[in-house]
């Protein structure tokens, strides 16, 4: 019961990010699945089946206050969803053991870029009417976002989200909310490739709910709060908070002087915290040159 509890906890605040940010619902559950021992293709399967309903719930939301782009949407679910489906495949035929530090690393490599995305190339976008991505642009934006997706258990919004706010004249409320909702299909695909490949038996269907209750509890939370929360400070939060979780799955694994480990996590800690004092004096700085002005 307590980690049925500690799993509707990780599915909220994953949740609550991810509709906040467009991004991190996988990567951030998946990362804390792991840390309890789960195997990496199980732990991707229980996020992406509880997704199914966590995404909906965020899309409908989001719809609701109109931060959707319907056409981007459109344009991103097919390759998506594609990709999606392959990466479930092949994460399924991988042993779990020789994955998981893999994965762990390929989940750190994407904290470190949400990172450094949001704390040095964060730009503040203008409101558009429509998302400039043409279909040339989403093929292979979708494609690749999927397979990452399945495969890492998130990637889906860490590539997405931040790919389609580096465009001229992106609304980060409108990004947010099309990453969100095209996120639907991408965890349906997913989904049927893992049970195509792993079977309903592994999956462990207590977690999968636990995860879906924190989330739609979440879910209309989060697409309230994309239009409230300073995007940026959310970015350098979920970004540390990534590398900070798979840190130590990579540590215990590949080094075996126990005596170093606390060195370590300080180091990352304390980047972590000047990070985050960085962009909050950054925001108050910008705030308070725009009523000066």
């Amino acid at each position: 019961m307590k980690k049925l509890m500690i799993f509707a906890f990780i599915g909220l605040l994953a949740q609550l990010i991810d509709g906040a940010l467009g991004m991190a619902y996988g990567v951030t559950s998946s990362s804390l699945l792991l840390s309890f021992s789960i195997a990496p293709a199980v732990a991707s399967a229980s996020v992406h089946i509880s997704e199914v309903v966590t995404t909906a719930a965020s899309g409908a939301s989001h719809i609701k206050f109109g931060n959707v782009d319907k056409q981007t949407v459109l344009r991103l679910i097919i390759p998506g969803s594609i990709g999606a489906f392959l990466g479930a495949t092949f994460l399924s035929h991988l042993p779990g053991d020789l994955a998981k530090p893999y994965i762990s690393l390929f989940l750190l490599i994407l904290g470190i870029y949400v990172l450094i995305r949001f704390l040095f190339k964060f730009q503040v976008s203008l409101e558009k009417k429509a998302v400039p991505l043409s279909r040339k642009q989403s093929i292979p934006l979708g494609l690749i976002a999927g397979f990452a997706d399945a495969t890492g258990g998130g990637g889906w919004g860490p590539i997405a989200t931040p790919i389609l706010l580096s465009r001229k004249g992106m609304s980060p409320r409108k990004v947010v909310g099309t990453v969100d909702t095209s996120e639907f299909a991408i965890a349906v695909s997913a989904t049927f490739g893992f049970l195509i490949s792993l079977g309903w038996a592994e999956v462990n269907w207590l977690w999968v709910g636990a995860l879906m209750i924190g989330g739609i509890i979440a879910a209309p939370i989060a697409a309230w709060l994309v239009q409230k929360f300073h995007a940026q400070l959310m970015g350098v939060l979920v970004g540390g908070f990534i590398i900070l979780v798979n840190a130590r799955t990579l540590v215990s694994t590949w080094i075996e002087n126990t005596a170093i480990y606390p060195y370590i996590y300080a180091v990352i800690a304390i980047l972590w915290i000047c990070s985050i004092v960085y962009v909050v004096s950054k925001i108050g700085s910008f705030k308070m040159l725009h009523r000066s002005i």
